[in-house]
């Protein structure tokens, strides 16, 4: 069991002390509360312009600077955004702990004081040409953002992907930025972790020095995040400059860490993931009408999400994809899962959870995850328990219940001179 230390600041800053002595480096991982659920239609894509804008500079530290000063002591680091959350982190030699403390720290408390309506602007563009590069101009690449916006209300907090419009991008005024900044980029609203080769008592210090000074901030603004249902299934036929057919199906389910969620991720690496899977066993190699197939729950806070996806072989149609995929959902909706396939799943589980915990920097951002979404960072321990103890019934029941047309929502992407 990982020896585990939290506690909180006066300003509201949650801390987690994992000491770990096996290798002489330390992860600094910081995970602040916010992602696109807390943006509001007409001002999408704001969150993830953040991560790239607290690398643009603070008070005491460039533009850029934040990554010559880690690299240069042989560190790496990064930052990502999501729907509920936006982390940053470093990975360290073990003696450089002060560094990647005040590096954090000053983005956190002297961030705007550095901001210029430059700094807005070229991020702005950078954020613009990544929506291009992975979005607008790849093959697929709007599905997902074609699902959440058939899938949502429009102005419900999952309707629009973390990368934003062009549109709601290019409207960002400075003072929008300093506004969201300020309400949710503060030490009440953020989980530090630290994880690694340090002595606790240090460490604290360290921490108290560079965030203790930081001040909490004022109330949150509300957000609705109760779902409205679909009634009825929402599809559309979406003709694209691809070479292949492919669909796409988001099924609406309870939120991360719900027992049904957990069932669903277990009868994902039942449907897909290896060559036993269902869905990859029945499409790819037997009937040989798919290239691909995938099925994976999202890791998202306030609703759940089920993706299934799958790519015709050429000459194929659509409707025989999805006649297929059909097919095996009613296959185990009415017969159920096998033992072996129920302890591959579990296994999966297991050996993926090993993984994350194995890595200072996984293990650091598991922690920070439990405590942001659950503000119990000790879930790590006990995170795979109801995994271990969920049915094969339960499989079924969850197959049966959500994974049906009227709780789904499907893209088709085809060719557009077909």
């Amino acid at each position: 069991m990982l020896q585990l230390e939290t506690y909180t600041l006066d300003n509201g800053l949650r801390v987690v002390l994992n000491e770990d002595h096996s290798a002489p480096l330390v992860a600094v991982n910081l995970w602040y509360h916010v992602g696109s659920k807390n943006e509001r239609p007409g001002r999408t894509g704001f969150a993830h312009l953040f991560e790239h804008m607290l690398f643009s500079g603070s008070e005491h530290v460039g533009n850029n600077e934040h990554f010559r000063y880690v690299q240069s002591v042989g560190g790496v680091l990064n930052g990502t955004t999501f729907f509920d959350r936006t982390n940053y982190f470093e990975t360290l030699p073990s003696n450089y702990l002060a560094l990647g403390l005040w590096l954090e720290s000053d983005r956190m408390g002297y961030f705007l004081p550095a901001l210029t309506q430059e700094k807005l602007d070229i991020q702005r563009e950078v954020v613009k040409e990544e929506r291009r590069q992975r979005y607008d101009n790849v093959p697929y690449g709007t599905a997902f953002e074609r699902l959440l916006n058939l899938g949502y209300d429009p102005d419900y907090s999952y309707h629009w992907p973390t990368i934003g419009s062009m549109e709601d991008l290019g409207a960002a005024s400075l003072d929008d930025i300093r506004e969201f900044f300020a309400t949710w980029y503060r030490p009440d609203n953020a989980t530090l972790t630290l994880v690694g080769d340090f002595v606790p008592a240090e460490a604290k210090a360290l921490v108290e020095q560079y965030f203790g000074p930081l001040p909490a901030g004022g109330s949150f603004p509300p957000f609705d995040l109760e779902r409205r249902p679909l009634n009825g299934e929402r599809r559309e036929v979406f003709p694209s400059p691809v070479q292949l057919p492919r669909v796409y199906r988001l099924y609406h389910f309870p939120k991360m860490g719900h027992p049904d969620w957990i069932a669903a991720d277990l009868l994902s690496a039942v449907l897909s993931g290896d060559k036993a899977s269902r869905l990859e066993k029945a499409l790819v190699l037997e009937q040989q009408i798919a290239t691909d197939v995938s099925a994976y729950v999202l890791p998202t806070e306030a609703t759940g999400i089920f993706m299934m996806q799958a790519t015709a072989n050429e000459g194929v149609a659509i409707e025989d994809i999805e006649r297929a995929i059909d097919v095996e959902l009613a296959r185990i909706a009415s017969d159920g899962i096998t033992a072996d396939e129920l302890t591959r799943a579990k296994n999966r589980a297991e050996v993926e959870h090993a993984h994350q915990i194995e890595n200072y920097d996984s293990r650091a951002d598991m922690i920070g995850m439990m405590a942001t979404y659950f503000s119990d960072p000790s879930l790590v321990h006990t995170w795979l328990d109801p995994y271990r103890t969920t049915t094969g019934g339960d499989l079924q029941r969850v197959a049966r219940q959500y994974l049906v047309a009227e709780n789904r929502v499907t893209s088709l992407f085809v060719p557009e001179n077909a």
